[in-house]
């Protein structure tokens, strides 16, 4: 792992129980012998980090991790501080791969929904406005040419998409026909240019295209056939601190931030983490295609020629970490939050994991994710190749 990794997290726009029993080889009801990983020093010692990192970070009260093995499921809990089974946060931009398996499952039910992720969405949209030619694949790939989050405090009506009040059909409508002369904009496909409108917009499409609210949509793609519990979009990206802990609590449902407005619990994230390393199936539930899967991971940031952070690239919702051997095929992709949260999952290795954290400023945030990414990712690695045969 690179310390470049560790260092780009810190960049401002990037808005768990005892270990289980031995485990021993299996099959995968086909005969064929399944490789589970042990309990080994690495993972007790990524326990004894999750502690550490803590005890000695004020800012946290608590925090948890969880391993998904492609085979196995879920192999591996830890929970540390005032975290449980039952905890659930704020997962900022950790919202982003969800977001767009919903977008992904939408577009695949040719029989029910007449939306394609690369068709220009003044197809979908029932208003003109200044910002057409754009796909939904550029709107959540950041390669649109809108500007991105990092100019948000700038963003004047285009504000609207943080306040947990109003519709998402009606923010969208005043992004899509008011204009940011005062900012940089780019031909769509040529920059990239990280959040902000651009995936507000994609979700007023999908609303429109799936005739629900995207609540609705994705309890209906995404949370009923993966069999989620708590997981939702909300707004509460300008007020965390106000953050209950518990479902109820969640506010801007009718104008959900779909870049930054979900909430999750370990478990609930877990099943969207192994849909991803399972072809797009959640349980005996084919969710989404296998294709769909992989074209979330391509990497679409690299081919604008824009410089991104630590010379990432960047699908659609997972950052695309490039090998230090650039004739090797990234296999490790990331969904960090703001808050601390951080998704990632490992293609070679073929397990995923989430850490969960949550801060109420994204200084706080940068030192979760930072550790997450810097020391985490790592252990978890050695735990993998110290125990193959």
């Amino acid at each position: 792992m690179s310390c470049d990794i560790l260092n780009t997290v810190k960049l401002k726009y990037f808005l768990i129980g005892p270990l289980l029993s031995l485990l021993v080889a299996c099959s995968d009801g086909s005969g064929n012998p399944v490789f589970l990983i042990p309990e080994t020093d690495d993972l007790l010692t990524a326990n004894s980090s999750l502690n550490n990192f803590v005890d000695t970070t004020p800012e946290f009260s608590g925090a948890s991790l969880i391993v998904v093995d492609k085979r196995a499921g879920v192999i591996h809990r830890h929970y540390a501080g005032d975290h449980d089974e039952d905890t659930v946060q704020l997962l900022a931009s950790t919202s982003k791969m969800p977001a767009v398996s919903l977008l992904m499952a939408l577009a695949e039910d040719d029989q029910n929904v007449d939306f394609e992720i690369d068709r220009v969405i003044e197809d979908y949209l029932p208003y003109t406005g200044v910002w057409p030619g754009r796909t939904v694949e550029q709107l959540v790939s950041n390669t649109s040419g809108i500007p991105g989050l990092q100019y948000a405090s700038q963003y004047g009506p285009h504000l609207c998409q943080y306040l947990p009040v109003g519709q998402l059909q009606t923010c969208a409508q005043t992004i899509y026909q008011t204009p940011l002369d005062s900012l940089p904009s780019y031909p769509p496909g040529t920059n990239f240019d990280y959040g902000g409108s651009p995936w507000q917009l994609a979700g007023a499409v999908a609303e429109i295209v799936g005739g629900a609210t995207w609540n609705q949509l994705f309890d209906q793609y995404i949370r009923e056939p993966c069999g989620l519990d708590v997981f939702e979009f909300g707004n509460m990206l300008l007020s965390p601190g106000d953050w209950s802990g518990h479902p109820d609590g969640l506010v801007g449902r009718d104008n959900p931030s779909i870049e930054g407005g979900a909430i999750s619990n370990i478990e609930d994230y877990a099943k969207l983490l192994s849909m991803h390393l399972n072809a797009g199936r959640c349980g005996d539930q084919q969710v989404l295609s296998a294709e769909a899967v992989t074209f979330m991971l391509e990497d679409r940031a690299t081919p604008t020629g824009a410089i991104t952070p630590g010379g990432w690239g960047y699908g659609m919702g997972w950052w695309v970490v490039q090998p230090e051997d650039i004739a090797e095929a990234p296999s490790l992709f990331l969904d960090p939050g703001a808050f601390g949260a951080v998704a990632w999952i490992d293609t070679e290795r073929e397990y995923a994991a989430l850490f969960l954290a949550q801060s109420s400023n994204l200084e706080d945030g940068s030192l979760a994710s930072g550790y997450a990414i810097g020391q985490l990712i790592t252990l978890i690695e050695s735990a993998y190749d110290n125990s193959r045969p």
